[in-house]
């Protein structure tokens, strides 16, 4: 592969500029076959690296377009190979044109994240900081910039690199221990001070693993489902949240048979919103199924907007608290009184005092979701009620979960080692786990993956990066 000059359109359709990449030990060759600088005399074969050069693309004496050629040369690349980029008009024609001629003179049409991968398999950055590439292109929100960015910086391979070093640190004289292992009385290492930092590598590795709930979430988006009888109003407040008509809404009962999710973000905040069919007892086999799939979504959401009809709430929610209260008592849940606008001062307090009787903890906001009364007020109280810290880019936060299998891993066998130290235990079986760790460890940054798991990995990139 590292033969080969691999060529892509960089940029996406419609803009007035495109970018094509060139990388590989043919990229400058390439390149000068098909690229007549402006400047009488000058070839970018000799040119200096980091230059730009101002002239014409052309298919035998036909001019395709006049470009910008930038000139990298290796090791100093993104690659680390030589490396061409060309920036021509963003027509889909010329694009296409220019690709054909290098195609036609030597190169290859790159895979998708083959430029990343080249990057990471000459050294430029370790498979933690690859993946990263990927999060910071697909990320949707501050906080998911701000992990990726410090995650391609390389915050999170340099904690783990300082892990492992440790580590083989300890296991070295553990080892060196079993090379005298006639004299018994022979200590390289310390016990106490292995303990002391297998103490420390434990908290930093539980860290670690906990944060990928939050990291989870900020990558995916909080679920929220939204979910109440029929006809409460949950596909309007949909619509409202997403500031578009993604559901349909009726006043026929039953109308939403499935269920509709989309993200949105509010406050910095990505959240994905699930559009419930409604709660009833029923006879139609089709809005079963659909009210089976809403207990379904119930147990994956993080937030739940239990909604009710401002003109029938008594009813309603003793129907829905032995239905949705009893068995999510673990969710974070408000209660949105909607329809609001249909009841009178007298009517609200009623529900409020009702409310304070039978749930005094529950968090409840009355709301129009058709005339959009108090729903900011209520996008307010999701951020609130979401509690996600706030981010910065020295934050090490776990967001894949490749690197959470491996952390849990390695936090299981530093277990081991703390179990042993414990039990007094011979070096060598305090020397397995504990290159079992420095194996997980050195799995996330790619020391140890094997060629499957890079394809997996890359494959889901774009192509051009």
């Amino acid at each position: 592969m590292k033969q080969d000059t691999i060529c892509a359109i960089a940029t996406a359709q419609g803009g007035a500029l495109g970018v094509i990449r060139v990388s590989g030990p043919e990229s400058i060759e390439i390149t000068a076959r098909i690229f007549t600088p402006a400047k009488a005399g000058k070839d970018i074969k000799k040119s200096q690296p980091y230059t730009l050069t101002f002239g014409q693309i052309y298919n035998g004496k036909e001019a395709i377009d006049e470009v910008l050629v930038s000139l990298f040369k290796a090791p100093h690349s993104y690659t680390g190979e030589d490396s061409v980029e060309i920036t021509c008009h963003g027509s889909n024609y010329i694009l296409q044109q220019i690709m054909q001629l290098l195609i036609k003179n030597g190169c290859r049409l790159a895979q998708p994240g083959e430029y990343t991968q080249r990057a990471f398999l000459n050294g430029k950055m370790d498979l933690s900081q690859a993946e990263a590439v990927a999060d910071l292109i697909a990320s949707t929100s501050a906080a998911t910039h701000r992990l990726a960015m410090n995650q391609m910086r390389g915050g999170f391979s340099k904690e783990l690199t300082d892990l492992r070093e440790q580590l083989l640190h300890f296991t070295s004289l553990i080892e060196l221990e079993l090379d005298f292992s006639d004299h018994e009385e022979l200590e390289f290492a310390d016990r106490s001070e292995l303990h002391q930092l297998a103490n420390q590598i434990e908290a930093i590795l539980s860290r670690l693993v906990h944060s990928f709930s939050i990291g989870n979430v900020i990558k995916n988006g909080v679920p929220v489902a939204i979910v109440g009888e029929t006809n409460a109003g949950k596909s309007t407040l949909l619509n409202v949240l997403l500031n578009e008509d993604k559901a349909i809404v009726s006043d026929i009962h039953g109308t939403t048979r499935d269920v509709i999710e989309d993200t949105v973000n509010i406050g910095g905040i990505t959240f994905r919103f699930i559009d419930t069919a409604g709660i009833r007892e029923t006879h139609d086999v089709v809005e079963n199924l659909g009210i089976e799939r809403t207990f379904q979504k119930l147990s994956q959401a993080e937030i739940v907007l239990l909604m009710v009809d401002a003109m029938c709430t008594q009813q309603q929610l003793n129907e829905l608290s032995t239905k949705i209260l009893q068995r999510y008592q673990d969710k974070k849940i408000i209660l949105i009184i909607n329809k609001s606008d249909l009841i009178d001062e007298k009517a609200k307090e009623s529900i409020i005092d009702n409310i304070r009787t039978k749930l005094p903890t529950m968090e409840y906001l009355f709301i129009s979701a058709k005339k959009r009364i108090n729903t900011d007020t209520l996008q307010q109280k999701l951020v609130e009620t979401a509690n996600i810290p706030t981010i910065t880019q020295s934050d090490v936060i776990v967001t894949n979960v490749r690197h959470y299998e491996a952390l849990t891993h390695a936090l299981e066998a530093i277990h081991r080692v703390q179990d042993g130290l414990s039990a007094n235990l011979s070096g060598d079986f305090l020397s397995q786990d504990i290159r079992e760790c420095i194996f997980h460890l050195s799995d996330i940054v790619g020391e140890v993956t094997n060629d499957m798991v890079l394809q997996n990995i890359f494959h889901h990139f774009c192509i051009g990066k």
